[in-house]
């Protein structure tokens, strides 16, 4: 578990890349190599080795490939699932989307290229509408309602990012959505009936997208699995495949990175979607919310 992008000097660690690092490393202490031993498998000082353990350098895909060779990692999907991550994290570290041109990403501007390159995303809201599919009023009130800004450009600006955000819904490779939502969180009234009516309406309208589904947990379901908070699994791959988890505390953003802690996440996900109403009377729910709404 790690806070966002880390640092050590000028070096910046990613998720990818510590997860990348933190499987070597796995790999090396059950081969029972030394670091030094590793280094001089790919020709390199130990301090290499180091870096590439810590997540602090991207990673070339000969070097993995000596490196499980060394570790004795013969099983070809382990080193292609190790090559895969490397791969995506120079992708990400390459990228120069608009995040990086926008203040207000903030401590979302790691999560913002994660979901960039990603090919799917499972998040669990329970206190409001996933970013993915808000308004720009909603994501307006939203902002306001946080207080503690001093200039009203900057809530214009939180509200821009959430709107490039979604053009990932669409595209000849859209990201895939599946929203599990509380019941509180669509009839929570953020910016009142004005805002909240025609929020629920572009719900129903995403909905229609092949790619976005999304289920409704009702009050009556009761204790569930995810009461604890709200979370995101993003994924790469096939799914189940190098899931990483995003939780968006108050105070900090934290990434589940180790594969045990994300299938808990996954377990906990699946077990309230399975709670959780059919996609086509979630969608009926939500309409009948919408047209409650005063």
């Amino acid at each position: 578990m790690n806070r966002s992008t880390q640092s050590a000097g000028n070096r910046a660690s990613t998720v990818l890349a510590r997860r990348l690092g933190g499987d070597l490393l796995r790999l090396r202490d059950a081969a029972g190599r030394t670091q030094q031993q590793a280094a001089e498998s790919i020709n390199a000082t130990g301090t290499k080795i180091v870096k590439m353990e810590r997540g602090w350098v991207p990673m070339r895909d000969p070097d993995i490939r000596v490196l499980c060779e060394f570790y004795g990692v013969e099983d070809p999907k382990s080193v292609a699932r190790l090559l895969e991550l490397a791969k995506l994290d120079r992708e990400r570290r390459k990228a120069k989307g608009w995040w990086h041109h926008s203040p207000q990403a903030g401590s979302m501007a790691e999560y913002i290229a994660m979901e960039d390159v990603a090919v799917g995303v499972r998040t669990w809201q329970q206190a409001f509408v996933p970013g993915l599919l808000q308004t720009p009023e909603y994501a307006r009130a939203l902002a306001v309602s946080e207080g503690g800004w001093t200039d009203p450009d900057e809530i214009e600006g939180v509200v821009d990012v959430r709107v490039k955000r979604q053009a990932r819904l669409e595209g000849s490779e859209p990201l895939h959505v599946y929203a599990v939502i509380g019941e509180a969180a669509l009839r929570q009234q953020v910016g009142g009936p004005e805002v909240m009516r025609p929020q629920l309406l572009h719900i129903l309208e995403q909905a229609q997208l092949p790619n976005v589904r999304i289920q409704v947990l009702p009050f009556r379901a009761g204790g569930h699995a995810c009461m604890a908070g709200a979370f995101t699994i993003v994924s790469f791959a096939e799914a189940g495949a190098m899931d990483v988890v995003h939780v968006d505390t108050i105070a900090a953003t934290v990434w589940i990175e180790n594969e045990a802690e994300s299938a808990t996440y996954s377990s906990f996900f699946d077990r309230t979607a399975r709670l959780s109403l059919a996609p086509r009377d979630s969608l009926r729910l939500i309409e009948s919310i919408s047209e409650d709404m005063q």
